[in-house]
């Protein structure tokens, strides 16, 4: 296994769960949603990738490996998971908010 594949594979692992995230985030938007909620979409969804993408290298760089080999790639994972959770969420939470009230039936 070449070392770059070996020092991401819980990262790589995890990318199915993120897509099935993101698809079910994408699927939850009121329809038809105007374009203006098809952009906020978008930039939430390339946020979130990004703050993973960020986050988990940085944790790999800083986790300390004297407690054992594979706790960077487990802390790496979770730090990366959880500002992917984060900014998902949030703006999930923002997305409904902007959405206002919903209209009752009867």
């Amino acid at each position: 296994m070449s070392p770059s594949v070996a020092e991401n594979l819980a990262l790589i692992l995890f990318l199915p769960w993120y897509l099935v995230i993101l698809v079910v985030y994408w699927r939850m938007r009121c329809k038809p949603a105007p374009w203006l909620g098809r952009v906020f979409d978008l930039a939430a969804i390339a946020a979130s990738i990004a703050a993973a993408a960020i986050a988990g290298p940085w944790a790999l760089a800083h986790a300390d490996d004297s407690v054992g080999s594979m706790w960077p790639q487990i802390l790496a994972t979770v730090v990366g998971y959880g500002a992917f959770l984060a900014v998902i969420a949030l703006a999930a939470l923002l997305r409904r908010m902007l959405a206002g009230p919903r209209p009752t039936a009867g």
